[in-house]
């Protein structure tokens, strides 16, 4: 896919309104994590293969949850082929399976060896200082 392509794609997914988007992972590893500061939160899936039994059961999990984590800006990532080497498998380097939670500043919340449910990463994702001002912004609060 080329970068215009890729790029197109990823302005689609995030101008869609929450209730509108679909459980879609992007499984296109040239995906650069950069792309998503400040506007989503990546949740990077990795395996070694399509077929890992993780990765199956946590796409499942995941999407059973989608409209939860749809509504904290998440954005899910795959990359299921180690010899692409793209840009995410790069950067946080997994070894097997592994999850990894991403912050919209960039940075690394979570990294799992084990698959985990969408009330977990919900969780973790409301403990996270971005969403919480997020949270009293909606709320009309003022900030601290």
């Amino acid at each position: 896919m080329t970068r215009t392509l890729r790029l197109a794609a990823l302005i689609a997914c995030l101008a869609l309104p929450l209730a509108a988007q679909d459980f879609a992972p992007l499984t296109d590893t040239s995906v650069r994590l950069e792309d998503f500061i400040w506007q989503k939160r990546p949740v990077v899936v990795f395996a070694d293969s399509p077929a890992d039994p993780a990765f199956v059961e946590q796409m499942r999990a995941l999407e059973a949850g989608w409209p939860d984590l749809a509504a904290r800006d998440v954005v899910i990532l795959t990359d299921t082929d180690p010899a692409a080497a793209g840009p995410a498998r790069k950067a946080l380097r997994p070894r097997g399976f592994s999850i990894v939670l991403i912050e919209k500043d960039g940075t690394v919340a979570s990294r799992k060896p084990t698959p985990r449910d969408a009330r977990e990463l919900s969780h973790a994702i409301d403990k996270m200082p971005i969403r919480r001002e997020e949270m009293r912004a909606r709320r009309g609060a003022p900030g601290l």
